[in-house]
């Protein structure tokens, strides 16, 4: 046989080939997947995933953006600029009620590791009267935990003033620099330096009001059911992240990626990974959802917004965890 005839007898199998191949290449490419968050020190396990190859290992192309504050966060889920949001999850509660968004909860993060902070010459949380509250929104997550304990000390609404600055990073800074910014919450690392800048905590706010489910992922109802496999490989890689990251065998690495990630020296780094690594203040093994601090989370926005006209509601239409279970069912494997 010719070499001309060979080529015509082989055409159509070369041409089945040649139009089967790109599907195949594709499906061999990683998924690029946006992940937004706030700069801190709860984003250590996604450092340890991405430097070890976790989410690669799962398919994933982790593009990890940062937001400075609640509002713009909440907007870009809506907008799909980002695929994933990882935060205080009372702003998928707020997205739902507020923006009518068809946002849900599926994995659990933290209980925030939120400490109080007052200025250094203020003797007592009353003494915030008259002066300003710093904080990020001033209706969702920390802001309503900072207000509850200031009606607990017996300040109401008008007894101070909101001053909406932004996240930690940015209240920390508010509070050095203008003594007026009288009290704001604060998480680890800034709760820390805020310390050795001369504030003063008067405790942990899971100390003072019980648990609170904060820091969690959640992402529109509509992005998960499309994405389903690609949202269960990403809670699969986060919790192999997690565990990596609570592994004392990483303690050394956990305390670099600390330093490079957030500009801390070492002595801050160890202390705030040793804080992450604290039973019920730190990192939730697994990043498990906490249901009772969700009620608690609930009942917090209920009472202080007075929403459901003062009644929370059955927590069960804020999140789904089918997504997580299915995750660890493929770590099990």
């Amino acid at each position: 046989m010719s070499f001309a005839a060979l080529l015509r007898a082989l055409a159509p199998a070369l041409c089945f080939a040649l139009a089967v191949l790109p599907a195949h290449v594709a499906a061999a490419q990683p998924a690029k997947l946006r992940v937004n968050v706030f700069p801190g020190a709860q984003n250590l396990p996604l450092y340890i995933g991405m430097a070890h190859g976790v989410f690669a290992k799962y398919g994933i192309e982790l593009d990890l953006q940062f937001t400075p504050n609640s509002q713009e966060q909440r907007d870009g889920l809506a907008q799909r600029r980002f695929d994933i949001a990882h935060a205080a999850v009372d702003n998928a509660v707020a997205m739902v009620e507020t923006a009518g968004a068809d946002v849900i909860i599926v994995m659990g993060g933290d209980s925030s590791m939120n400490e109080f902070f007052l200025q250094s010459d203020l003797a007592r949380i009353a003494d915030v009267k008259g002066k300003a509250l710093a904080v990020d929104a001033p209706n969702t997550a920390y802001a309503l935990v900072a207000r509850k304990i200031l009606l607990n000390n017996g300040l109401r609404a008008g007894d101070y003033t909101l001053n909406p600055v932004g996240g930690t990073a940015i209240r920390m800074k508010a509070l050095l620099d203008d003594r007026n910014n009288a009290a704001g919450i604060l998480n680890i690392p800034f709760s820390i330096l805020a310390k050795r800048q001369g504030l003063r905590s008067v405790g942990r706010t899971v100390d003072i009001l019980g648990a609170y489910q904060a820091t969690g992922a959640w992402v529109l109802r509509s992005w998960a059911t499309a994405n389903a496999d690609l949202l269960e490989r990403y809670l699969a890689a986060y919790v192999e992240s997690l565990r990596l990251t609570l592994a004392p065998a990483q303690r050394s690495e956990a305390i670099a990626l600390l330093a490079k990630w957030l500009k801390l020296d070492e002595n801050v780094a160890t202390e705030t990974y040793e804080l992450l690594r604290e039973p019920k203040f730190g990192l939730t093994p697994d990043a498990r959802f906490d249901l009772e601090g969700f009620r608690n989370l609930l009942a917090l926005r209920a009472e202080i917004e007075g929403a459901w006209g003062g009644k929370p509601p059955a927590p069960d239409k804020y999140y789904d965890l089918r997504y997580y279970d299915a995750a660890l069912q493929r770590l099990a494997r």
